[in-house]
C-alpha cells in the first residue's frame, strides 16, 4: 500500500483546509453554547461538496473514492472548529445516506440523494431506543401491515440530528415476526403524519449537533418506503454500521494535527523560569505522544479507506478504527488541554470545547467496549 498523495489530492487537502478555516468558524463559541446547528454553515459544506463525497454523481454527489474523501474528511477536521458541525455532517452521510445508496432502489435514491447532497434536506438513522443502548438489535418499534402499507408504533432515542432531521433511516421489527429476520429498515420522511420529534437534549458536547428523540405514533408509511427486502434490517445495520464507524472519525484526524500544532507552538513561545515549557520534559514528551498517537491513527485509517476502495469487507479493521481513533482523539485532547495549562480550562477555548467533544467518540457508533467485544470475537475468543 501507498499512501503517498498525488498533487491532486494535496490540492483537494488544502482546499478543503481553506473552505473550513474560511467558512465554517463563524461564531462558534456562541453557537456552542446555544446549542444551535449552523444551516449556512451546513449549506456551505454542501455547496463544497462535502454531503455527497462518496455519492456518485448521477445521483447529485461528488463521486469521489474512499481515499479522497478521508482527505477532504480530515481537512475539514483541520480547518473547521465546530466539532458538533462535523459530527452531524458525518452521521448524515454514513447512517442515512450512505444505507439509501446501497440499499435504496432506484426511485429511493432519485428521491432522497439530491437533497441529502445538495444541503436542502438532512438525514438521520433512527436505530436506538430506550431499552436498548448497545443492543441495538433489541428493537421494539413495530411495523404492522395494513392495507397494502405499514404502521409504525415505537420510540428512538439519543438520535443525532433528529430535531432538525427531514429524512429518517428507521429500523423496525415487523408485527408478528421474531428474530433477526423480522428487522426491517424504512426510509420516513420529516411531515409523515405520526412521526414526532422531541427537542434537542443537553450534553456534556458536541453542542452544535442536535440530538433528540424520534416517536411513531400510528405512523402510516406506504410499503415503497421500505429500504431493502423484506427482513433484511440486520443486513442494513450491520453494513451501515461498518460504513459508520470506519470513517466517523475522519475528521478526527485533523483535529488532533490541529491540536498537535498548537501544543508545540504553545510549548514553544509560552515561558516559565525564564525559558520555553516546551523545554521541561514532562510537556515535551507529552506531545511526542501526541505525534505517535496521530501516526498510528492515520495509518489506521488510510489503510481501511484503501481497503474499501478495493472492495473488501472490513468488519474488524472498522472496529480497530473506530477503537482506536476514539481513545487516541480523547488522549490527544486531553494532552493539549493540560499543555496549555489554566488557558485551556476557560470556558469558550478550543481546549476546553475539543476535551467535552470528544468524550462522547468513544460512545457512539458502538462503544469501546463493544468495538472490544468484536474484535476478540472475530479473534475466536
Amino acid at each position: 500500500m501507498e499512501f503517498g498523495w498525488t498533487e491532486e489530492q494535496k490540492q483537494l487537502r488544502e482546499s478543503a483546509r481553506g473552505f473550513a478555516r474560511d467558512a465554517l468558524n463563524d461564531d462558534v463559541v456562541e453557537r456552542d453554547r446555544a446549542g444551535r446547528l449552523c444551516r449556512k454553515a451546513w449549506q456551505r459544506c454542501a455547496d463544497f461538496g462535502v454531503q455527497g463525497l462518496p455519492i456518485p454523481q448521477r445521483f447529485g454527489g461528488q463521486g469521489a473514492g474512499l481515499m479522497d474523501t478521508v482527505v477532504v474528511l480530515e481537512s475539514l477536521g483541520y480547518g473547521c472548529r465546530d466539532n458538533g458541525l462535523l459530527f452531524s455532517l458525518n452521521a448524515h452521510l454514513w447512517s442515512c445516506a450512505l444505507p439509501i445508496l446501497k440499499f435504496g432502489d432506484d426511485a429511493q435514491r432519485a428521491r432522497y440523494l439530491p437533497a441529502l447532497c445538495d444541503g436542502s434536506r438532512i438525514g438521520v438513522q433512527a436505530v436506538t431506543e430506550p431499552g436498548s443502548g448497545s443492543d441495538a438489535l433489541s428493537v421494539a418499534t413495530t411495523a404492522t401491515p395494513d392495507d397494502g402499507d405499514f404502521v409504525l408504533n415505537g420510540a428512538k432515542t439519543f438520535i443525532t440530528n433528529a430535531p432538525v432531521a427531514d429524512v429518517f433511516v428507521v429500523l423496525v421489527a415487523l408485527s408478528g415476526a421474531s428474530g433477526i429476520s423480522g428487522l426491517c429498515a424504512f426510509v420516513v420522511d420529516r411531515d409523515t403524519p405520526g412521526l414526532s420529534v422531541s427537542r434537542p437534549v443537553d450534553k456534556l458536547g458536541l453542542h452544535t449537533s442536535p440530538m433528540g428523540e424520534v416517536f411513531f405514533d400510528d405512523c402510516r408509511i406506504p410499503a415503497s418506503a421500505m429500504l431493502g427486502a423484506p427482513g433484511s434490517g440486520m443486513t442494513v445495520f450491520n453494513t451501515t454500521i461498518e460504513w459508520e464507524r470506519s470513517f466517523i472519525l475522519a475528521t478526527a484526524l485533523g483535529t488532533m494535527q490541529r491540536q498537535l500544532d498548537e501544543s508545540i507552538a504553545h510549548a514553544r513561545t509560552h515561558h516559565r523560569f525564564g525559558r520555553p515549557i516546551g523545554k521541561n520534559q514532562a510537556v515535551s514528551s507529552r506531545i511526542a505522544d501526541m505525534r505517535v498517537r496521530l501516526e498510528a491513527a492515520r495509518l489506521l485509517q488510510y489503510q481501511l479507506a484503501w481497503l474499501k476502495d478495493q472492495g473488501r469487507r472490513t468488519t474488524l479493521e472498522s472496529s480497530i478504527v473506530k477503537l482506536f481513533l476514539s481513545d487516541a482523539l480523547v488522549a490527544n485532547s486531553l494532552a493539549s488541554f493540560d499543555s496549555h495549562g489554566a488557558a485551556g480550562y476557560l470556558a469558550g477555548t478550543d481546549q476546553e470545547r475539543d476535551l467535552r467533544d470528544a468524550l462522547a467518540s468513544r460512545i457512539y457508533s458502538g462503544t469501546s467496549d463493544i468495538q472490544r467485544n468484536i474484535i476478540a470475537g472475530m479473534l475466536g475468543l
